[in-house]
């Protein structure tokens, strides 16, 4: 568990407390899916991937690039092809 994803699970809990808000009205409010916020909010020891942390720092009002976060975004999409490959 590291700092500061301990820092970041505590703020989170926090918030939907002070908010009386559900995990499920965070998710709405960032955008989210509910599995993030959970996991999130479990401080399972990794940082949120970038858009993830962003969303959090909007919501909870701290500064931007306050909240590490993962090197780069895992893309499931493929490139999309060459054109110039294509034959007719």
């Amino acid at each position: 568990m590291s700092e500061e994803s301990e820092r970041l699970a505590k703020a989170l809990i926090e918030f939907r407390e002070a908010e009386g808000i559900s995990v499920r009205e965070l998710a709405r409010r960032t955008q989210l899916s509910q599995a993030t916020i959970r996991l999130d909010e479990s401080d399972r020891g990794r940082p949120p991937l970038p858009f993830a942390a962003r969303r959090f720092e909007e919501v909870l009002g701290w500064t931007p690039g306050s909240i590490p976060s993962t090197a780069h975004e895992p893309t499931d999409r493929e490139p999309p092809p060459d054109s110039s490959a294509v034959t007719g």
